[in-house]
This record gives structure tokens, sequence and C-alpha cells, in this order.
């Protein structure tokens, strides 16, 4: 079950009712599968490559690994029946693996605010993710480094990249991304004003004229 097995109208309703009528013994899917879905038959769930997960890089990996693990644990073992999950992993020790296997909550939440409090996250820093998009690969490195600086000369040491993300070119457009951390106790109405002040300079640089700049603010 997956997105792509799923697209004709009644595709997923399908999959659902031969599962649940035994006529599948097994189903693979995505995430999907661990939404919503209560089957009584089910004994055993397997979650494969759970690293995949754990290394994604978005502050939020921990908790939401966390939240899908468990999540889909919740689909073995029904009415009285015992039932068995399996994660696949290189490293089986991870501290959220063995919170999931104890279902501590409490412990995984504490070990996640400490360190979005130590690197500086939400919800103790606002984050303002600029994107800049531009055809030509060697311009865009330029104009990212270029506009970084003057960021840095507002934000100090609070502006990480720029960095490509996960996916760096769409529509033939090459992507790079700049994101800037914001203290809650500072004001948010200063900090874009300051923000526009920089990203107005730069634009008027000429050689940089044709980089589209996008602000998106709390982008999580």
């Amino acid at each position: 079950m997956d997105l792509d097995t799923t697209r004709s109208k009644h595709a997923y309703q399908r999959i659902i009712n031969d599962f649940e009528n035994r006529n599948i013994d097994i189903l693979v899917g995505t995430q999907m599968v661990t939404k919503g879905l209560d089957f009584d038959n089910v004994s055993v769930v397997g979650i494969l490559n759970a690293d995949n997960m754990l290394s994604y890089p978005d502050f939020r990996a921990p908790e939401r690994s966390y939240q899908l693990m468990a999540q889909v644990s919740g689909r073995a073992g029904r009415k009285k029946k015992r039932g068995k999950v399996i994660i696949q992993s290189f490293n089986p020790y991870h501290a959220i693996i063995r919170e999931v296997i104890d279902n501590d909550f409490k412990k995984m939440y504490k070990e996640v605010v400490i360190e979005r409090r130590n690197f500086k996250y939400p919800p103790f820093y606002r984050l303002v993710e600029i994107t800049l998009k531009y055809k030509e690969y060697n311009l865009l490195n330029q104009a990212a480094d270029a506009l970084a600086v003057k960021l840095r000369q507002q934000f100090g040491d609070l502006v990480l990249g720029p960095e490509y993300p996960i996916v760096s070119r769409i529509r033939n457009q090459f992507i790079k991304s700049i994101l800037i951390k914001i203290e809650r106790k500072q004001s948010l109405k200063e900090s874009k004003k300051k923000l526009e002040q920089v990203i107005d300079d730069f634009a008027l640089e000429q050689r940089y004229k044709s980089v589209r700049i996008i602000k998106d603010i709390d982008p999580q």
C-alpha cells in the first residue's frame, strides 16, 4: 500500500477489505498503513530500516520516529492476543528505539526538549527559512554565500547555511536554503524588519537580481 497502488478511485478500500477478509496475509506499505487502521487478525508488525527515520535531517526526527514506531506497534495484537513487533536497525540500542520498546514517552520527551534547548530549536527559538532559486548552479552558490554573509552581520551565529535541501533541483532551478534562528524573547517584528532590509539591500545588487528569494517564517 503506497501512493502508486492507491491512485485509482477504490484501490485503497479494496486493499483494506482484502486484508481484513484475509484474502491477503501480508501487507507491505509506506507510513499510510500506520494511520487509523484497526485489524483483528494482525499478530506481527515489522518496521524496516528504522535508521532512515532516526537519521533524517530534521530536528523533529526523534519525536516523529518515536510517534511512528509506537503507532505502528499498536497495530499488532488485538483482543487479548499478544502481538509481536520487529524493528530492523543497525543501532538497536538507539535511545528512541529503547524508549519505544519500554513505551517510555516521558523519557523521550525530556531528552528531546533538552536537545532542542541546547541546539536552539523550537519551541525555544523561532525559525526563518530563506530559500534561493536560480537556473545557474554557480551563480546561485555565489548569491547564497553573499546573502548568508549579509545575514550574519545582522543575526550572527544564529544563521545556518547555505545548504542544499534534500530535493535540490526542481523544474530546472537549483535550490539553496539558509536557516535563521530567533530567540523567543526577541521581537519578531523587529527581526522581520531587519531581515527585510537585508534582502532589499541584497536585491539591489545587479548580478543577483534574477535570483528568486522566498521567506518562510516558522516553516515547521
